[in-house]
């Protein structure tokens, strides 16, 4: 089976980067005369990689970008900070824009509010660290996403700002939706205007991986993640519907994309007729895999002690305790 991030790491994940800075899809079909099929890479390291078709068949990231020109989106999902993961995706990034159909970059490393500087970097208008300041880029920036942005910056290509502002995802993670009911029409403009909370398989499978706090305070936490989600989701939904020729990589954690329970199934809500395309690390290839497979090394183990993981909780909760969240944006 696919190994998906175990639950502590789901949680740490999407709430490390909440407080500090995934339905069924159509599948494309394969273009005529395909590129033959890689030879399966060895994978030894954290940075090697072996991309597998659905039906475990290996395949060349060149086969991979030819068999996606009919997919609207294609989204990779990623253990954050996995080397061989990222260079996969710069990798597929540059196969795709050698390919007819014009690409656009979307990344939920960057929130809407932040496009406008997005752009000035992309115009060569401002520099890289005030793109990391101004846009509010990720800690990891640097080592992971700026091979992406650079090869769309030298190939004249959209990167789009998808995610919600950080504070706001922060807040409603402390809040609930409530939150916003006293946000100004421009900060409402940052965020999806439909945000579904209810029950799902992607909600249970998020539900499933919370193993502390309350019940309310995990639907809180959950509103946080289906803002996420929604808001990724029609930023690349209002992006195609102005630009109908293009398609769009996006990059995410692959919590969000896996299965296409969380952007995948919002993007559908919003237009049904997408074919979306999803690559999911994972260290075990299925014959029969819901998605595009990428053989990667997982993570190590982040605690093995529950008295350290209980401390990062605490670490995490504090922070959330110290968030002003009563005022407006």
């Amino acid at each position: 089976m696919i190994i998906t991030t175990k639950p502590f790491n789901i949680l740490f994940g999407l709430v490390s980067f909440i407080l500090l800075v995934g339905c069924s899809t159509s599948s494309p079909v394969p273009l005529s005369n395909p590129a033959p099929l890689a030879s399966a890479a060895k994978v030894n390291t954290f940075y090697d990689f072996q991309l597998y078709s659905k039906t475990g068949q290996a395949l060349s990231v060149e086969k991979m970008a030819l068999q996606a020109q009919t997919a609207d989106v294609i989204l990779v999902g990623e253990w954050h900070t996995h080397a061989g993961i990222h260079l996969f995706q710069t990798q597929l990034l540059q196969a795709l824009i050698q390919q007819p159909r014009a690409v656009a970059l979307s990344m939920e490393q960057f929130s809407r509010d932040k496009q406008a500087v997005v752009n000035e970097y992309l115009e060569g208008e401002i520099g890289e660290q005030t793109l990391i300041q101004k846009g509010k880029a990720w800690p990891n920036y640097e080592s992971d996403y700026r091979p992406l942005v650079e090869l769309a910056k030298t190939n004249h290509i959209d990167v789009i700002a998808a995610n919600a502002p950080k504070t706001m995802v922060q807040c409603i993670a402390k809040q609930g939706l409530s939150y916003l009911d006293k946000q100004p029409e421009q900060s409402l403009a940052w965020v999806a205007k439909v945000i579904n909370i209810e029950d799902s398989p992607y909600k249970q499978k998020f539900m499933d991986s919370m193993h502390h706090g309350s019940a309310q305070q995990n639907e809180t936490q959950y509103a946080a993640q289906a803002t996420w989600d929604a808001t990724i989701a029609e930023s690349m939904v209002n992006y195609l519907s102005q630009h109908p020729s293009k398609h769009i990589i996006h990059i995410a954690g692959m919590f969000h994309t896996e299965d296409g329970l969380g952007t995948a199934a919002a993007m559908l809500r919003l237009n049904p007729d997408l074919n979306i395309l999803i690559i999911t690390p994972t260290e075990s290839i299925l014959k029969d895999s819901p998605d595009f497979q990428l053989h990667v090394l997982a993570p190590p183990t982040r605690f093995i002690k529950k008295e350290n993981r209980l401390a990062a909780y605490k670490t995490l909760g504090k922070r959330s305790q110290e968030l002003d969240c009563d005022g407006v944006n």
